[in-house]
């Protein structure tokens, strides 16, 4: 990136800056999960409730994201970048204070709500600045190199979160949150706007929104975004029931489980490096076929052979994981090259769209499954088969996808 030029300078964050903040920003969501997973179990004793109340504050907060980001995401082609990424940080700090200092579940839960929305807002725009500031491969590069760097929280955060309730309550998860908040909102005082006023979307605050339908009508962006964001629901409900399998089934600590936890964070790193060592080198429907296959074998492995025990359960996931971490940059660069305009809009829907159906599998994860081993692989299967399906119905159709056809 040395030699490469912004197509909109940053005065004070540089290109390299700015990457690093784009990277902050990408790990809003997985710090805003991951890092009180550990106390999961423990909020159950706290607040006597329920393991299905406590998951509430998984679902919701995915729900009210999915909103943030719809709504956030046009609003920045309207207004601008850099106005609705410092409303959804001031949003998304006092969701993070309130859930701190949260006395119930239900309260909990409503904090999240605005934990959520600004966190939605963050998201939203942080995909639109690498179409707003990058182009050609760098373009494909840097949404890897983001992937690969968000890959950190999801790995150190449930470790961190284990540390934290060594020496503290569940509560101080969330102070650590409202500080990273405090900082990237510091931050973005610093940042330039990237989406010149000419360029803003002129109709009104309604019709913004209504650009959103604009986009999702381009059937060909609509059904690649589905097959690529149909995989998050497995990989969400992972999440949302790994702490009880590796604490209930394989009777783990918090602190084994948080190390299991990041092993399995760490090695999604290697998809976005498999994606840019991919580029120009392997055909994008092969790349494809690729990871719908090891998705498809990553979940029989889960339901036949994970609950021999832990190691056999992490190896048996770790495919699908890395499957994950190279669909998405992969399927973001060739979504954002369907659009010359309404970037935020189709950001929007890339992000809204892949939480939607996170937010399924986590709904998914509470069902009252026999064997959650089980539960997890069967999911994992169908999202695949349905993914596959559908993959073969768009490459016998008549649809034209820019960099996949």
């Amino acid at each position: 990136m040395k030699n490469q030029k912004l197509l909109t300078p940053q005065k004070y964050l540089g290109t390299k800056g700015l990457v690093l903040f784009i990277s902050l920003m990408g790990m809003f969501i997985p710090l805003s999960i991951d890092l009180y997973l550990p106390a999961m179990p423990i909020m159950n004793e706290y607040f006597n409730t329920s393991s299905a109340m406590v998951n509430l504050t998984l679902i919701a907060f995915y729900i009210f994201y999915a909103v943030g980001i719809i709504v956030f995401g046009p609003l920045s082609d309207k207004y601008g970048r850099k106005p609705i990424l410092i409303l959804g940080l001031f949003i998304y700090l006092i969701g993070s204070i309130g859930c701190a200092i949260s006395m119930s579940i239900e309260q909990l839960i409503l904090f999240r709500v605005f934990q959520a929305l600004g966190a939605g807002s963050v998201m939203a725009i942080s995909t639109a600045l690498i179409k707003d500031c990058f182009s050609g491969k760098l373009k494909s590069k840097i949404l890897a190199i983001v992937q690969a760097m968000g890959v950190l929280a999801p790995m150190l955060a449930p470790i961190v979160g284990a540390a934290i309730l060594k020496v503290a309550e569940w509560r101080e998860t969330f102070i650590v949150l409202a500080v990273i908040g405090l900082l990237t909102l510091i931050v973005a005082f610093l940042f330039e706007e990237t989406l010149p006023k000419k360029e803003r979307y002129n109709g009104s605050l309604g019709g913004s929104l209504i650009r959103l339908l604009v986009v999702g009508r381009n059937v060909g962006f609509s059904t690649f975004l589905f097959i690529a964001a149909t995989l998050a629901a497995p990989y969400m409900a992972y999440v949302a029931m790994s702490s009880y399998i590796y604490k209930n089934f394989f009777y783990f600590n918090a602190q084994t489980y948080s190390y299991f936890f990041a092993v399995n964070s760490a090695f999604a790193i290697i998809g976005p490096i498999i994606y840019i060592r991919s580029i120009g080198k392997v055909p994008p429907r092969i790349f494809s076929w690729c990871c719908f296959g090891i998705s498809l074998a990553s979940g029989l492995a889960v339901f036949f052979l994970g609950t021999h025990s832990p190691v056999v359960f992490l190896i048996s996931f770790l495919p699908f994981t890395l499957v994950e971490g190279a669909i998405r940059p992969f399927s973001t660069n060739i979504l954002l090259d369907q659009q010359k305009e309404d970037i935020g809009s189709a950001s929007s829907l890339i992000n809204a769209v892949h939480t939607i159906m996170g937010s399924i599998g986590m709904v998914l994860s509470s069902l009252a499954w026999n064997n959650l081993i089980h539960g997890l692989g069967i999911i994992m299967i169908l999202a695949t088969i349905i993914v596959i399906l559908v993959w073969i119905i768009l490459l016998h159709s008549k649809v034209k996808l820019e960099g996949l056809n």
